[in-house]
């Protein structure tokens, strides 16, 4: 885990994230990538995690690559989202999710968010983040 990692680690502790369970193992401006035991209180059919959860750990990794590129004093939110799905994953394993930047621009960034198990790919999420300007 990156210094950067672990100190978003910190700060997610009792917010969505923490809830979630996700490590994050790597936060650069250039791309973060996370994991999260898959656990059945995630998952809706016995044993397989639940689409939702998927997509708040892919849109988790695509607001904090946004956060590690935004200038002083800015916020972000998801305006958009996509996911297709190709592979279920079941409780017990591990997800891992890799996400890069596509477009990072002045008013909006766009992430994709490849979320696989054993390299195996469970998920592609590619999502746009609006920049909100500093308060006046």
């Amino acid at each position: 885990m990156t210094d950067v990692a672990a100190a978003i680690q910190e700060g997610v502790k009792g917010l969505f994230p923490g809830l979630l369970g996700i490590q994050f193992l790597k936060a650069e401006p250039e791309g973060v990538r996370a994991e999260l035991t898959v656990r059945e209180e995630l998952c809706t059919v016995p044993g397989i995690m639940h689409g939702g959860a998927i997509m708040g750990f892919a849109d988790t990794l695509g607001a904090v690559a946004t956060a590690l590129n935004l200038p002083q004093g800015a916020a972000t939110t998801t305006i958009e989202s996509k996911t297709n799905f190709f592979a279920p994953a079941r409780s017990g394993v591990t997800i891992v999710g890799d996400c890069t930047p596509l477009h990072r621009g002045k008013k909006t960034m766009v992430w994709q968010t490849r979320v696989t198990v054993d390299d195996k790919l469970v998920a592609l999420v590619t999502q746009t983040q609006m920049i909100l300007e500093p308060r006046a």
